[in-house]
């Protein structure tokens, strides 16, 4: 019988073993396999602004490649952007586009009224 006990926790040691290293595995590769995301933008969408040019700034985690209305921006390590740009008279639309190494890509519009 304690052959049997030391060959049950054997196992289960070796079973809890292999599920703590795929879940630290899965935790750190979490923002490779979700990809990236803009967030933190200081623009409110249909927002009125009074301001000309705007600073945009925001935070593009994993991002490899940012562009703002079509035009390339850098990006910091971390993934903040910070970029001015001028508004016309009357509405106007930002696009914010990200895409990581990998091939994943987050866009957002935003709206504005100047």
């Amino acid at each position: 019988m304690t052959q049997d006990v030391k060959k049950l926790l054997k196992i289960s040691g070796i079973i809890l073993f292999f599920v703590i290293l795929i879940g630290y595995a899965l935790f750190r590769s979490y923002d490779l396999i979700v990809g990236v995301k803009i967030k933190n933008v200081n623009i409110v969408n249909g927002e009125k602004v009074t301001t000309n040019p705007l600073l945009v700034t925001g935070n593009a985690k994993n991002a490899n490649k940012l562009s703002l209305n079509g035009r390339d921006i850098s990006v910091s390590q971390g993934g903040d952007f910070s970029e001015n740009i001028a508004l016309l008279p009357g509405y106007n639309l930002i696009s914010i586009r990200a895409e990581d190494k990998f091939g994943h890509i987050d866009e957002e519009d935003y709206q504005l009224i100047y």
